[in-house]
């Protein structure tokens, strides 16, 4: 039986989008194709930076002939009521109709008879029907077109046929974009066009072309050669299933590569190191597995095989971490000069809400609650409202202001470092 390949092609998705947009594609595609009476035996999507993609296997070469039987009105109803119901037939006239015989009446009846239609016919208007209504959370218009995509986008590969004989292009034509039996490859590596039948010789072709069009097997390669490359090293990865998952999604063919930054900078809390590391390089780190703790290493996962093995990119992403992670010393060491009572007045600077008034105003609040509910549950009034007002202190600091995720733990930081009691240093 027929099988469907379906490839759209267009600038960067973002990784975030991938794997919600795969599973899009896939149920409107085959609900479509259901509806219109093509059923199926296997469908899977596929979702690189670059492409969204649809496998459909066992497909009929068309949809089956119906027969519908469709009541209609009195044979002696107003003549514009029965011009009205032949016309809705697709019928000529009330000789093509028949009469049914009820307890309310003689009624007249149309058989109506449809022939099957082709297959790439109907995977035309439902695959034209699902691009112009993806549900994306954010996209785009681009040129003079009216079409939306997540990224401009380039090109349709649409074909059917069955396995083992000539496939047909699907009759498509979107936005002025064509469907063919092309696409391309590596943007970089092998940007070259491609021409393909069907699914397997797609996937062959694009791995030759430097393209893994398989998430799951993207994100295993990368933590399987993370992992060795630390190993060969002494060190252990930090494992981070969610980091794998979205830089599997940066990357249409994965480079792992090692990098390293100034011991000095190990000084640092560990958190502050992963978020910059992770949060705004996309980069892995790296442990000692002796003591547990962080090395001056990480993995950085390069979209290239580079002619110098790499060392431009490796050396490049140094400089980058080295200078983000100098900014965090710099703001590490100027918030330890300033006690967290001394920032307190700085609260009524900054707005917690237009309509409840300053974070001072709210700390005021939280004061108030934090001495009525500690006796309610065993604890000290003084401390729960010591802990209160120390709270939202860090909010200020240089620290947080680079890294707002950090709030919170960095007052714990600072708290312990000025001699502040360890439950209220907990509690901030």
């Amino acid at each position: 039986m027929p099988d469907l390949l379906l490839e759209l092609f267009s600038e960067e998705i973002p990784a975030r989008m991938q794997a919600r947009a795969a599973e899009d594609l896939k149920r409107l595609v085959t609900s479509g194709l259901v509806d219109a009476g093509l059923t199926y035996e296997g469908a899977r999507a596929f979702v690189t930076p670059r492409r969204l993609g649809l496998n459909i296997e066992g497909l009929p070469a068309a949809s089956p002939a119906t027969r519908e039987e469709r009541k209609g009105p009195r044979v002696d109803a107003p003549e514009k009521a029965i011009e009205g119901f032949l016309r809705s037939a697709g019928l000529a006239s009330v000789k093509a109709l028949e009469i049914q015989e009820t307890k309310k009446g003689k009624f007249y009846i149309a058989n109506i008879e449809r022939s099957g239609r082709r297959a790439p016919d109907i995977i035309a208007e439902v695959v034209e029907k699902t691009v112009r209504g993806f549900p994306w959370p954010k996209s785009m218009r681009w040129g003079e077109g009216g079409l939306r995509w997540v990224r401009p986008l380039h090109s349709i590969l649409a074909t059917f046929g069955p396995r083992h004989d000539e496939v047909e292009v699907i009759p498509l034509t979107i936005d002025g974009i064509t469907a063919g039996n092309t696409t391309f490859g590596h943007r970089m590596m092998a940007p070259a066009q491609i021409t393909v039948a069907r699914f397997e010789d797609y996937a062959e072709k694009l791995g030759a072309a430097r393209v893994e069009i398989d998430r799951d097997h993207r994100r295993e390669t990368i933590l399987a050669d993370a992992k060795n490359l630390v190993f060969a090293s002494g060190l252990e990865l930090v494992e981070d299933a969610g980091l794998a998952e979205e830089v599997a999604g940066l990357v249409e063919w994965p480079v792992v590569l090692m990098g390293r930054f100034p011991e000095t900078f190990l000084a640092l809390p560990k958190e502050v190191l992963l978020t910059s590391m992770r949060g705004h390089q996309k980069y892995f780190a790296v442990a000692d597995p002796k003591t547990g703790k962080l090395t001056n290493r990480f993995i950085v996962v390069a979209n290239i095989e580079a002619t110098d093995g790499g060392k431009a990119i490796v050396a490049g992403n140094e400089r980058v971490l080295a200078a983000r992670l100098a900014d965090a010393k710099f703001f590490w060491d100027q918030d330890f000069k300033i006690p967290l009572d001394q920032l307190l007045p700085k609260l009524e600077k900054v707005t917690f809400h237009e309509k409840l008034g300053s974070q001072a105003e709210r700390v005021k609040r939280i004061m108030r609650l934090a001495r009525e509910i500690a006796p309610k549950v065993g604890a000290d009034p003084d401390t729960a409202e010591r802990a209160a007002e120390l709270a939202k202190s860090d909010l200020v600091t240089g620290m947080v202001g680079e890294f707002p995720e950090l709030q919170g733990l960095m007052g714990r930081y600072y708290a312990e470092a000025q001699g502040v009691a360890p439950e209220i240093a907990a509690a901030i």
